[in-house]
């Protein structure tokens, strides 16, 4: 690995450790095994290493889970797939609690700051594009336009489950239940066509 590689696993491991608000810039590169210069050097300042690192860790964490759940179920309709997507969340959740944890607070910390709220919003501005990815791979049947609102739909469910699973899990809603109501909301009325 190199010094940039070193620097966000670094950044992970400390922050998972610490918590983000703990995590001192000499610390990271301590456990990177790095100079302190290396963090301005290949990311500007501590906070945009470690909103980049756990960027990361979220996309492949939470990211790969998800595309592995949207390859499994690739064969079945596609309502039963988004269930079994969201039903196996929070075993995700679970796995990633600590990671979903330090990426709360980044978040708040970040967008206290014009700097930070930018580099958040440029950071998770593509977010849902791995879930795209491999939504397009396991469903081709699906137009471009449905690829990017179904991974937007799954990213903002992602984010806001994950927040609610770390206030309470037991009132996140079931894959099932979810399915429910976008089976509701779709009986109900046609979506305006815009692409």
């Amino acid at each position: 690995m190199g010094n940039r590689e070193d620097l966000l696993a670094g950044a992970r491991r400390v922050i998972v450790e610490q918590g983000v608000a703990r995590a001192t810039a000499r610390e990271i590169a301590s456990a990177a095994g790095v100079s302190l210069a290396a963090i301005g050097y290949h990311f500007g300042s501590k906070e945009q290493l470690i909103t980049e690192a756990l960027t990361q860790s979220l996309g492949s964490g939470l990211g790969d889970e998800m595309e592995e759940v949207v390859a499994a179920h690739a064969e079945e309709p596609f309502l039963e797939g988004f269930a079994a997507l969201w039903n196996r969340m929070p075993e995700v959740f679970t796995a990633h609690r600590e990671t979903l944890l330090a990426s709360l607070e980044n978040a708040a910390r970040a967008l206290r700051s014009d700097d930070g709220a930018r580099g958040l919003a440029e950071a998770t501005a593509h977010g849902h594009q791995g879930v795209a990815d491999a939504l397009r791979a396991a469903r081709p049947e699906l137009s471009d336009a449905d690829v990017e609102a179904v991974a937007k739909l799954d990213y903002a469910l992602a984010q806001s489950l994950g927040l609610l699973w770390l206030l309470s899990p037991d009132a996140v809603p079931t894959g099932d239940e979810l399915a429910r109501a976008v089976a509701v909301i779709a009986k109900t009325g046609a979506a305006p066509a815009s692409e």
